[in-house]
């Protein structure tokens, strides 16, 4: 018996552990992840400014996992029909059961000009190439677009701004969105102090402004041309390249068939109430428990259950969260149930949301150093 969990960030790490826990000793549990390390993906944005905080936010995955076999290669494809999976070396790896867990990768919507022109924010590579432009481009004065103003596009900005403001640079940052509010698919309450948050540490915000095309010096869009120096795209997601660039729909079961599961950002999820579940951190990890108590399940009945006896019928996800929060440079913005936050104990909360996944994957001197960052910052 074989379980083979693809992608080791939220979802998949989160996963894999529950499943180290869970599984039968005799089964075996493979993850593939193109990287050896986990990383903490909504502190990436902090190494634009910190680059020392790298080291916080990347979990060797030999360390976060005890019993799993590791496989640091890329996922190319998967055929549930023959329930193999292939990988770019070459190898194909047979399944029992499978958890594309492989995350979404930036949806450029085939604006001409975007990807040529811009620079995403997935990996820390891309935080160093960002902060490397921003003192080669704009230190002595230059424009930074950020383009897409949700959540990630919001931290984006203020780290630069921030940036901006420590080192004396006179850069103006514009971030720039297609709809009309900063953060749109939030509750007006959280939108209001996300803008006003932005504002207050002098980010331009261009709303219902949608991109065109871009060259190597101007974001050519539909209220007029912005010229830049640097642009860092944020503006949406899609499905990996193993996937077809898709993001398939999935029910609160999260399964594609019996034996395959799409976890997190890799699939369009609708949960047990038939709301659609956002692409998130929170989700995923939620998404995970349920799915590893599935797996485990159906693992257990056909490893040692009675024939005579029905398949377990696998639990459903319902969406639940207890709020939201985002860091704009040095301060953030939080909403628990009704209530915002800003300020100090916005910015205490966004500390210990980071250093609690670290610390649930074994990380505990990582979670000490990233919330030394946050609150020193």
């Amino acid at each position: 018996m074989r379980v083979l969990v693809l992608g080791a960030g939220y979802a998949g790490l989160t996963l894999a552990r529950d499943l180290e826990r869970r599984l039968p000793a005799d089964a075996d549990l493979t993850v593939v992840n193109d990287s050896p390390h986990h990383l903490v993906q909504h502190e990436v944005h902090r190494a634009i400014r910190r680059p020392a905080v790298a080291d916080a936010i990347q979990v060797p995955l030999d360390e976060a996992l005890d019993r799993a076999e590791v496989v640091v290669d890329r996922v190319t494809g998967v055929d549930r029909d023959a329930r193999t999976v292939e990988l770019a070396a070459g190898d194909a790896l047979d399944y029992d059961y499978c958890a594309v867990c492989l995350g979404a990768q930036t949806a450029y919507y085939g604006i001409p000009g975007l990807e040529a022109h811009s620079v995403p924010l997935k990996r820390v590579a891309d935080a160093e190439t960002i902060r490397t432009r921003f003192f080669d481009d704009c230190d002595e004065g230059g424009t930074v677009v950020v383009g897409g103003a949700g959540l990630s596009g919001v931290q984006v900005a203020g780290e630069l701004a921030a940036l901006r403001d420590e080192e004396g640079a006179h850069a103006d940052i514009v971030l720039v969105e297609q709809l009309d509010a900063v953060a749109p698919s939030f509750d007006a309450s959280f939108r209001r102090a996300v803008r006003d948050e932005l504002l207050d540490r002098g980010v331009e915000i261009r709303t219902e402004t949608t991109v065109e095309s871009v060259t190597d010096a101007t974001v050519e869009a539909d209220t007029g041309d912005i010229d830049y120096d640097l642009l860092v795209w944020t503006g949406g997601i899609a499905g990996d390249d193993a996937m077809g660039g898709e993001r398939p729909t999935v029910r609160a079961d999260l399964r594609l068939d019996r034996r395959t599961f799409v976890v997190g950002d890799a699939a369009r999820a609708v949960d047990a109430d038939g709301e659609p579940v956002p692409a998130s951190a929170s989700a995923a990890l939620r998404e995970a428990k349920t799915v590893a108590g599935n797996i485990a399940a159906q693992v257990e009945f056909e490893t040692g259950g009675d024939e005579d006896e029905f398949a377990p019928r696998p639990d459903p996800y319902r969406f639940e969260v207890p709020g939201w929060i985002v860091s704009v440079g040095d301060g953030a913005v939080a909403q628990v149930g009704p209530s915002i936050f800003r300020g100090k104990a916005a910015k205490a909360m966004k500390a210990t949301v980071g250093a609690g996944h670290l610390t649930s994957v074994g990380a505990i001197s990582r979670a000490v150093d990233l919330v030394d960052e946050e609150l020193h910052a």
